[in-house]
């Protein structure tokens, strides 16, 4: 405690001019220990909180209806779709409809479990200064900088697996399907999207939405800190 205290009384008093002083004086001291600590622990908390927030996310999104079941990051038909679908169901195709829409999430929720390497990857990265942006940003900073870090490498990984996953749950065939038979009504317009991109693009969103939700929770509420080390450096 002393140490601190003299530590703060530095930063106050200390001339500018001879700043550059201060390490050589904090060594003699012994403080320099004190400060090192204090980086590294808020480091090693961050990515603690890091490795917590993303395991979560990946575990609720990667499992049997992480996606279906969740009607925030379900992936719907897209939006100029939607004039198909009330053609398809007038026509009596809704069970078609249904199968295609649980198909595109259950590729989402295989797709899931292979960012969490991807997650980790990006932890092992950051840095000092890196964690004193994410921990004095918004709520969902350390969100926003998985989104910059990992953003491509997950769509690149997501792409093959949601591939696979659409074939073997027969999402593409399902989606030629609903086309055909829309195209079968009269003055139907064509509109077409490709089914893998796309759920790449809203498995993701879903993702990081999920992931932003695990920090806001570590931020703001203390009994989402579930370790020593989470509660010293987020409740400073």
């Amino acid at each position: 405690m002393k140490k601190l205290l003299i530590l703060a009384a530095c930063a106050l008093v200390w001339p500018a001019p001879v700043s550059s002083q201060l390490g050589d004086w904090l060594e003699k001291l012994g403080l320099e220990s004190v400060v090192s600590a204090n980086d590294g622990e808020i480091v090693a908390g961050l990515k603690e909180a890091l490795s917590i927030g993303s395991e979560n996310a990946v575990l609720q999104t990667g499992r049997l209806d992480g996606y279906f079941r969740d009607e925030v990051i379900k992936i719907l038909l897209p939006e100029n779709f939607e004039i198909v679908e009330r053609g398809l169901r007038l026509i009596g195709q809704g069970e078609l409809v249904d199968e295609f829409v649980m198909s595109m999430n259950r590729a989402a929720e295989t797709a899931a479990p292979y960012a969490k390497e991807i997650f980790w990857g990006a932890i092992k990265r950051i840095d000092f200064e890196d964690a004193r942006q994410i921990l004095t940003g918004g709520d969902t900073a350390a969100t926003d900088y998985f989104r910059t870090e990992t953003g491509g490498q997950l769509a690149e990984a997501f792409l093959p697996v949601v591939r696979r996953a659409t074939e073997q749950a027969g999402a593409t065939r399902k989606y030629k399907e609903l086309a055909g038979r829309y195209q079968s009504i009269p003055f139907a317009q064509t509109i077409a999207f490709d089914v893998d991109d796309y759920v790449v693009e809203k498995g993701l969103e879903g993702l990081f939405y999920v992931l932003a939700e695990e920090e806001r929770k570590i931020r703001t509420d203390p009994a989402a800190r579930v370790t020593e080390l989470l509660q010293r450096v987020f409740s400073s």
